[in-house]
C-alpha cells in the first residue's frame, strides 16, 4: 500500500452516530423471564414502583421474554429490583441488568430506544377494551390455550383481547373485563386447560398503567382505527354528470277542421260587423 493511500485510509471520514438525546443521568433495565405473563406482571410492577418508561418486549424464542424500562439511574435501579422479585415469586426469572448511560450506538442497533414508545403508541390506536382489567393464561400447546380461552368466555362476561406465542409451545391468552369477571375466567380456564393440556402461569391485572395499555397486543377486532378526511378537490367539467330537468307535457289539444263555406259564412259576418 503507497503512503498515499494509508494516508486517506488513516484519515477517511467515519460514520457518525446520532446523539442521544437522553439526558446524561439516563438508564436501561431489563429483565427477562420464561414467562408472558409473568413478564407482563414483571413490567407492571416496574412502572407501579418508580417512574421509568416501559419501552417494550423482546422476544427471542423459546419462551424467553425481556421486559425493558427507561428513566434516571436511581428509578431504574429500583424498578428492576422490584421487577426481579416479582418474576423470582412466579419462579420465572432468568436474568436482570441496569445499564447506566447507554451509548448512542446501542439505541441505534437494539430495539431499546425510547422513540419505540411513540411509535408503538401511534401505531396501537384506540382500544374498545381499554381501561379494563387484563386476565392473561399461559399454557403449553396451542389446544389447551384454545379450549382454556373458549371456557373463560363462556364462564364470566369477558372479551378475548388477543393471543401471543413466545416459543417452546408456550402461548398466552389475554382476556379483559371486570375484576370479578376476570378471576371468575380465569379459574375456569386453569382447570380446563389442566384437562387439556399443561398449564404454565397466569396473571390477573386489576389496574393498567397507561405505558403497560400501550405494549400489549389486541386484536384488530377490537381497534377502532379514525379513518382519513376525503380530500375536497373541484370535479372536473368532464367527469360531471349533467342533470335532466323534466319538462312539463304539453297540454293536448284536439284540432278542428272547417269546412269551406263555413269559413266563407264567419268571413261575411266580420266583414258585416267590422
Amino acid at each position: 500500500m503507497t503512503s498515499l493511500a494509508k494516508s486517506n485510509h488513516r484519515y477517511a471520514p467515519q460514520p457518525r452516530m446520532k446523539s442521544s438525546h437522553l439526558p446524561s443521568d439516563s438508564a436501561l433495565g431489563l429483565i427477562s423471564t420464561h414467562s408472558f405473563p409473568a413478564i407482563v406482571g414483571t413490567a407492571d410492577m416496574m412502572l407501579k414502583s418508580a417512574d421509568v418508561t416501559l419501552v417494550g418486549y423482546e422476544k427471542i424464542g423459546s419462551g424467553h421474554c425481556t421486559a425493558i424500562v427507561r428513566g434516571k439511574v436511581a428509578n431504574v435501579r429500583l424498578a428492576v429490583e422490584e421487577g426481579a422479585k416479582t418474576a423470582e415469586k412466579f419462579g420465572q426469572l432468568i436474568s436482570k441488568l441496569v445499564i447506566a448511560r447507554p451509548m448512542p450506538n446501542l439505541e441505534a442497533v437494539f430495539p431499546i430506544g425510547s422513540h419505540l414508545v411513540e411509535i408503538a403508541q401511534q401505531q396501537q390506536g384506540y382500544s374498545r377494551l381499554s381501561n379494563r382489567s387484563i386476565g392473561l393464561l399461559e399454557t403449553r400447546g396451542f389446544p389447551a390455550m384454545v379450549g382454556a380461552a373458549d371456557a373463560m368466555l363462556k364462564s364470566a362476561d369477558v372479551q378475548l383481547a388477543s393471543y401471543e406465542i413466545i416459543g417452546d409451545g408456550l402461548c398466552t391468552a389475554i382476556i379483559r373485563g371486570s375484576v370479578a369477571n376476570v378471576a371468575v375466567a380465569i379459574e375456569a380456564g386453569m382447570h380446563e386447560a389442566e384437562k387439556i393440556g399443561e398449564l404454565h402461569a397466569m396473571m390477573v391485572i386489576p389496574r393498567l398503567l397507561e405505558d403497560l395499555e400501550h405494549t400489549l397486543p389486541v386484536a384488530s377486532y377490537w381497534r377502532d382505527e379514525t379513518e382519513p378526511l376525503p380530500i375536497l378537490m373541484p370535479t372536473p367539467v368532464k367527469q360531471r354528470q349533467r342533470e335532466l330537468i323534466a319538462l312539463p307535457e304539453l297540454e293536448k289539444k284536439p284540432l278542428i277542421m272547417k269546412k269551406p263555406a263555413e269559413i266563407e259564412e264567419i268571413v261575411e259576418i266580420e266583414e258585416e260587423n267590422p
